[in-house]
């Protein structure tokens, strides 16, 4: 019940962790940064933020392919779309090497770049089977939120006690 009552006290705060967690970028490293910053429970924003980041990766597998051929239609979205692939095409030699390992490193590392977005479009790119990539991507994202919650939520303490 108390679990309950600190989601309802954190309401605004957990939608907009959740909304920046299903963002390209920012992703659940964003999203858990901003819920530890707003003082909400380690466990309430941990969830929030791995199933708004989570949620839409199964979109993204599905129908990227349809929407870059839309895309390539357009002079100026088609070079957006060239730029994307590029990037995918850039972490070729881990993925080709490592397969589904290398995915999964790509989407657990927290750096710039790196992410379930990342993860997904490589996935695409490369033609990964929705129902192998899937469960890497999501194994990734809970590891990149265990990294950031531990950098959000323990290193602060931590290093305050130290201080």
């Amino acid at each position: 019940m108390e679990f309950l009552a600190q989601a309802a006290a954190h309401w605004l705060d957990l939608l907009t962790a959740f909304c920046m967690s299903m963002l390209p970028v920012l992703e659940l490293r964003g999203g858990i940064v901003f819920a530890a910053a707003r003082g909400i429970p380690f466990v309430l924003a941990f969830l929030v933020c791995l199933l708004g980041n989570i949620l839409p990766i199964p979109f993204i597998l599905l129908f990227l392919r349809r929407v870059f051929a839309f895309l390539e239609r357009f002079r100026y979205t088609a070079r957006l779309v060239r730029w994307l692939e590029r990037k995918a095409r850039k972490k070729e030699g881990k993925l080709q090497k490592y397969e589904l390992l290398g995915l999964f490193l790509l989407v657990a590392i927290p750096l710039p770049g790196t992410g379930a977005w990342t993860g997904a479009l490589v996935a695409v790119v490369f033609d990964i089977q929705i129902r192998k990539s899937f469960p890497v991507i999501a194994l990734g994202v809970l590891a990149a939120g265990c990294v950031m919650a531990a950098l959000s939520y323990l290193a602060p303490d931590l290093f305050f006690s130290f201080a």
